[in-house]
């Protein structure tokens, strides 16, 4: 039996707690899985750490547990994260998006994420996507920087060109590595 997007998206609850840059790159590879971008060109289709913290000061994101660089993040705030750069993807402004993330219940919320998601959820607890045949499977190599590289199977969502380069620049931003951007 197939499971529900909720019930896929609740996989990644297992990730919690995150700190602020553990929250920005799981929201940025599930967006990016989903080809979630926004229309508003003065919102980044990938959240950083950064506008996690404006989001938290701005009240769009609830305040985590701590504070400074022990500040950590749950389930929630991957959820309203997600929500937000949804609703960017639709071309709302931050301001709506405040006022209706005061209105939606948690439930509600994590429904309006799954839906969305469902496409890039659709794999298993692994995060593998089940394969048909026992065929040999085809490999994308995405050099990151010297001795770094990706590997993701070519039947897989994420080999979409979009998400292999934003991959690829999320594992350079994580690095900090300014010579490797």
């Amino acid at each position: 039996m197939a499971e529900s997007p909720v019930q896929l998206l609740r996989l990644h609850a297992r990730h919690a707690p995150f700190n602020a840059r553990g929250l920005a790159a799981h929201a940025t590879a599930l967006a990016d899985a989903a080809g979630i971008r926004p229309t508003n060109a003065s919102a980044r289709a990938a959240p950083s750490a950064r506008a996690v913290r404006f989001y938290v000061a701005s009240g769009l994101l609830d305040r985590p547990e701590g504070t400074g660089t022990s500040a950590t993040y749950n389930y929630r705030h991957l959820l309203q994260l997600l929500a937000i750069k949804i609703r960017q993807r639709e071309g709302q402004t931050l301001e709506a998006i405040k006022k209706e993330m005061r209105e939606v219940t948690g439930d509600a919320l994590e429904r309006r994420v799954a839906t969305s998601l469902a496409p890039a959820l659709v794999t298993n607890g692994a995060g593998i996507q089940p394969r048909e045949d026992d065929g040999p499977a085809t490999w994308r190599r995405v050099a990151v920087a010297d001795g770094i590289e990706l590997h993701v199977r070519d039947d897989s969502p994420a080999a979409r060109e979009e998400a292999l380069l934003a991959m690829r620049e999320a594992v350079r931003a994580a690095l900090g590595r300014p010579e490797l951007r």
